[in-house]
C-alpha cells in the first residue's frame, strides 16, 4: 500500500470524516445508529452510493455544464440509489425494512454531494473511487462505532440481529446485561453519542499535538 494511500485512509477515517469532522449525513447517522447491524448497513449502502457516483461523476465530468452541474450530481446519486434500494430489497429485505427511509434518503447526504462537487469532478475515475472508498470507510466505520456504543449501552447486548443481514433465525449477539439505559437509544442518546465521540476525537488529536509540540521543544534544546 502507497504512502499516498495511507494518507488517504487516514484523512478519510481520521482527519476529514464526513460525519465526525465535517458534521455532514448527520440526519441518517442519528436516527439509525440504534444497533450494529443497523449502522452496518446503512454504512454500506453510503459506501457503494459514494464510490458508484465519484466514478460517474468523475467519467461525466468533460460534458457536464458548470451551470446545471449539481442537478446533473443529484440526478446521477438518485439513480444510483435506486439500484442500492432495490438490491437490499432483493437480498437484504428484513434490514430494508429495518432501516426503512433512511436508504433512499442517501439521496440527500451532503456528504456525497460535496465529495461529488469538491473531488470527483476535479480527478480522474481511479482517484475518485479511491476518495469514495476512503471518505465512505470513515462514514461506515463511525456508524457502526455509534451503533455499537448505543446498542452495548441501550440494550444491553452487541452485534445482535445480525440475521438481517445474514438471515436465518433471530440472533441475540452477545448478551452482556438483561436491561440497558432506555435514553441511549431514544433520539437524545442519538446526540449524546456523536458528542461523544466528536469530544473523544478532539482530545486524541490535541494529546498528539501536545506530543509533537514537547518533542519539538525537546529538539531544539538538544541542538543548542
Amino acid at each position: 500500500m502507497s504512502v499516498d494511500l495511507v494518507q488517504r485512509f487516514k484523512s478519510g477515517l481520521w482527519h476529514d470524516n464526513p460525519g465526525l469532522v465535517q458534521l455532514l449525513g448527520l440526519c441518517p447517522l442519528l436516527a439509525v445508529t440504534t444497533t450494529f447491524v443497523n449502522g452496518l448497513g446503512l454504512g454500506m449502502a453510503t459506501l457503494a452510493a459514494l464510490m458508484a457516483s465519484n466514478a460517474l461523476v468523475s467519467a461525466t465530468r468533460r460534458w457536464i455544464r458548470p451551470e446545471i452541474r449539481v442537478p446533473i450530481y443529484v440526478l446521477i446519486i438518485a439513480s444510483l440509489v435506486t439500484c442500492i434500494e432495490l438490491i437490499f430489497k432483493a437480498l437484504f429485505p428484513d434490514l430494508d425494512r429495518s432501516l426503512g427511509i433512511f436508504i433512499p434518503l442517501i439521496v440527500t447526504n451532503c456528504a456525497i454531494v460535496a465529495r461529488a462537487e469538491v473531488f470527483a469532478s476535479r480527478n480522474p475515475v481511479g482517484t475518485s473511487i479511491v476518495d469514495g472508498l476512503v471518505m465512505g470507510s470513515g462514514f461506515a466505520l463511525l456508524l457502526m462505532t455509534i451503533g455499537a456504543f448505543r446498542e452495548l449501552l441501550g440494550q444491553g447486548s452487541l452485534f445482535s440481529r445480525m440475521d438481517l443481514l445474514f438471515g436465518g433465525e433471530p440472533v441475540r449477539g452477545i448478551v452482556l446485561a438483561e436491561n440497558g439505559w432506555l435514553l441511549i437509544v431514544m433520539p437524545p442518546g442519538a446526540f449524546f453519542s456523536l458528542a461523544l465521540a466528536i469530544a473523544a476525537k478532539n482530545a486524541i488529536d490535541r494529546r498528539r499535538k501536545d506530543a509533537r509540540t514537547t518533542l519539538s521543544r525537546r529538539a531544539r534544546t538538544l541542538n543548542r
